[in-house]
């Protein structure tokens, strides 16, 4: 109980710590020290590669494919399928060039581009390819084998989970963020993880799959099974275990379906001959030991394993789009600048919102990740039919009567919708607030809405400080909804990582740590530059695809 209550008290010292204020921003270097930015792409050296197929022809889904599986066919487990699950999810989504230089855009987005989140995956015999632990490398769209399975073991995870299946883990490389971001890069690759496993969910529900998050597991079993405990890393440039998932068809019916793999499976994984050798990311390093603590801090044991129920409520009715689902995955972009003069129709910037809501069997939150602690914080801007003025939404009603006791009394909470849970807290132009907020950004202003996500802290890190993480997750995973179904609209978004907290908080009249803000989003009309080439995204490769 000690340790217990110990981890929870650095992590908040962390979060602390790690806020930006009018007076001061939380530490970084402070300044951009190009040449030992590190590289975008981990590869495994010394391992056999396996070169995946690129999708001749996208899975043929409409939009709310996305998020209900209802009526799609269930893809098989070929290697086929597989690799257009990671094409669609993790793959890269452009190149971009300018002035000699070039870098790359990804279907998942990450905090200032830089990625630091990798992927492995733990798959059965198909075809050609060997029952192993790969890791996947999106540069190449290949497997790069860790370790070799035998089909003993195999046989032994399919029966645990009793359907075909194979199983996804994502880490993070701390350093990528920390570069540039110093000591709030642990939240950002947070939000990076929630982006990914977004991204797996709604890649998988175009395949008729399911994605499910194995709660249980602690942090020791998912490096256990995916090797990273047997890796010689440089230092810094090691892989942070996050999380571990199965993958297997939405016919199957999932009450039952475990949360945790048996200890004597992930004993025989921890035995594997583990091979590949990671490339050095950066000559040299800064050492940020506030994120050591805090990876430490919120280090997941074993636990219960755990199954959330959301409600079945029905989805708005949408408003149409010409895109497919395949089309609004690989036209995000995280918009760099607004014209100020974007404008939604009422019944978009509500079915916006209402995706937003968990449901049971809908992507990407029946992962069940986390009892729903995030809210959102809303400054409208141009919604026909919605006067402009600051809104609430809560996506758990169990946080409602918490939420107003704790806010300033002359909050209006007027319902704004009669089915969505929206209400106004206060009429007026917000724009300049808004940036004020986000670390003066003139793109929370600019657009036609941004947003603060508002989580229930203090109570959800006193059930185990590893939530911490989750409570980013989340986040990140709200903001991938924001992505996709700005796009669907034919506007963008991007997530805003840099805002002052506690000003934030000062607009509801929030104190202490009951209710914290951990990500802002802003969606609106893009400006886009114009002086940048655009190539597909495999143009690189020598083959041509």
């Amino acid at each position: 109980m000690l340790v217990e209550t110990l981890k929870f008290s650095g992590i908040v010292q962390y979060h602390e710590r790690t806020k930006h204020h009018f007076h001061r921003y939380a530490r970084s270097l402070g300044y951009m020290d190009w040449k030992n930015q590190p590289h975008p792409f981990r590869f495994y050296s010394g391992g056999n590669e396996t070169t995946l197929p690129l999708l001749k022809d996208d899975p043929s889904a409409g939009q709310m494919h996305l998020y209900q599986r209802k009526n799609k066919d269930s893809g098989t487990f070929c290697l086929k399928n597989v690799a257009g699950f990671l094409e669609l999810s993790l793959g890269l989504s452009a190149w971009k060039s300018y002035a000699g230089n070039s870098w790359s855009l990804r279907i998942n987005p990450s905090s200032g581009n830089l990625h630091p989140t990798e992927c492995h995956v733990v798959l059965p015999s198909m075809h050609s390819l060997q029952a192993g632990v790969y890791h996947y490398c999106p540069f190449s769209h290949s497997l790069e084998l860790r370790a070799e399975v035998s089909e003993e073991l195999w046989e032994r995870v399919r029966n645990h989970f009793g359907v075909e299946c194979f199983v996804v883990g994502l880490s993070s490389i701390y350093w990528r963020e920390s570069w540039k971001y110093g000591e709030r890069a642990f939240r950002y690759c947070s939000h990076d993880i929630g982006h990914a496993l977004a991204c797996l969910c709604f890649s998988a529900s175009l395949q008729g799959w399911r994605v499910k998050y194995l709660n249980a597991l602690s942090d020791d079993d998912v490096e256990n099974i995916l090797g990273l405990n047997r890796v010689k890393w440089n230092e810094e440039e090691e892989e942070h275990p996050e999380s571990l998932c199965v993958v297997y068809s939405d016919r199957v019916n999932d009450i039952m379906m475990p949360r945790f793999v048996p200890s004597d499976v992930i004993s025989t994984f921890s035995e594997l001959d583990f091979k590949g050798e990671p490339n050095p990311l950066s000559d040299e390093k800064t050492h940020w030991e506030v994120i050591r603590e805090a990876s430490n801090y919120t280090r997941k044991p074993a636990t219960t394993e755990t199954r959330y129920h959301f409600g079945r409520t029905d989805f708005f009715e949408h408003p149409s789009t010409s895109f497919q689902a395949s089309m609004i995955i690989r036209k995000r972009r995280s918009a760099v600048g607004f014209d100020g003069e974007g404008v939604l129709a009422r019944n978009q910037f509500l079915s916006i919102l209402d995706k937003t809501l968990p449901r049971d069997d809908c992507a990407p939150f029946d992962a069940e990740i986390i009892e729903p602690a995030i809210h959102l914080l809303i400054f409208v801007h141009r919604v026909h039919d919605l006067e402009p003025g600051l809104y609430f939404l809560i996506r758990n009603v169990n946080d409602m009567d918490e939420i107003r006791e704790l806010s300033r009394s002359k909050l209006l909470w007027e319902r704004a919708d009669t089915e969505l849970p929206l209400y106004l807290l206060e009429k007026g132009d917000f724009r300049q607030i808004a940036i004020r907020v986000s670390c003066e950004q003139e793109i929370a202003g600019y657009g036609i809405f941004s947003l603060g996500m508002i989580a229930r802290f203090e109570g959800t890190l006193k059930e185990g400080a590893y939530k911490y993480r989750h409570l980013h997750w989340e986040a990140g995973m709200v903001g991938q909804i924001l992505y996709l179904e700005a796009e669907a609209c034919g506007v963008r978004g991007t997530g805003i990582g840099c805002f002052f907290d506690d000003p934030v908080h000062d607009l509801l009249g929030l104190e202490g740590n009951t209710y914290q803000s951990l990500y802002h989003f802003t969606v609106g009309s893009p400006v886009e530059d114009r002086r940048l080439t655009t190539f597909s995204p495999y143009s690189h490769l020598s083959d041509g695809r």
